[in-house]
């Protein structure tokens, strides 16, 4: 009887081809990058304008129509992915900031009676 993990080896080799050897893994490295790749990078150098020139408040959606008025074609998903990998953020809404300290003689809603 044959070992089991020869036959999952082999299956796995059919999976993902090349890459799991070394020699698969320096052939991928020193492949010239894909069209994608090629206009991934053109894209977020337009997305990160695009952030910089809107102070960096822009989120997916505005950074999304912000860049369709701009005359480029991306979709919503791929902005939000490409922002992903330039690092890019927008502001985090939270909860207000209440500044008026309660006056603990009036009770816990402030409401007298």
């Amino acid at each position: 009887m044959r070992s089991g993990s020869s036959s999952s080896v082999r299956v796995l080799r059919a999976a993902i081809p090349g890459f799991l050897t070394s020699r698969g893994y320096r052939v991928a490295r020193t492949r010239p990058p894909s069209d994608r790749e090629i206009r991934d990078e053109q894209l977020i150098a337009d997305l990160v304008t695009v952030n910089r020139e809107n102070y960096s408040v822009y989120g997916v959606k505005k950074m999304h129509q912000a860049m369709k008025r701009k005359g480029r074609k991306v979709g919503r998903e791929q902005t939000r992915r490409l922002m992903k990998k330039a690092g890019l953020r927008g502001v985090q809404r939270g909860k207000p900031v209440f500044t008026t300290i309660t006056d603990p003689r009036r009770g816990s809603a402030g409401r007298s009676g």
